[in-house]
């Protein structure tokens, strides 16, 4: 079974999904957002393209564990997933939340070790902290090989 991880922002979705075993995290695409309800529609599209069964949602804490207004923004994001998932035949996807603090620092560490220039980090950072999100809640899983 596939697990879906998503970043969820302002201006864009950086998804990512998990090998079918649930161990390793990949990126798959940064979803520009247009509006609420075309976004969680293409988050749908992901879960039915890749089977997934669970969705993992990175949430932006700030840290002191309270909430932010992008906290606020990213649960409206979840609740209208959570609403068309019911509206669309698929009421049995579970959505997990995952802490994401420091995930785009570290995505953003990851692809300057990788020697990627600024521009081409811009346009895949989103992506690479939506594998951060998933990666850090698959390893908390304990499955190992």
């Amino acid at each position: 079974m596939r697990i879906l991880g998503l970043d969820v922002g302002d201006k864009t979705v950086g998804v990512a999904v998990s090998d079918p075993l649930g161990i390793i995290a990949t990126g798959v695409t940064t979803i520009d957002r247009v509006g609420i309800r075309k976004d969680t529609g293409k988050v749908i599209d992901y879960i039915r393209e890749y089977g997934c069964e669970t969705v993992v949602m990175g949430l932006p804490l700030s840290l002191d564990d309270t909430d932010s207004i992008q906290t606020q923004k990213v649960r409206d994001f979840r609740t209208m997933l959570e609403n068309k998932l019911r509206s669309t035949g698929l009421p049995n996807v579970k959505i997990i939340w995952q802490d994401e603090r420091f995930s785009t620092c570290e995505a953003e560490e990851v692809l300057i070790e990788a020697n990627m220039s600024r521009q081409e980090r811009k346009k895949i950072i989103d992506r690479q902290a939506a594998i951060v999100i998933l990666q850090r809640y698959l390893d908390a899983q304990g499955f190992t090989v």
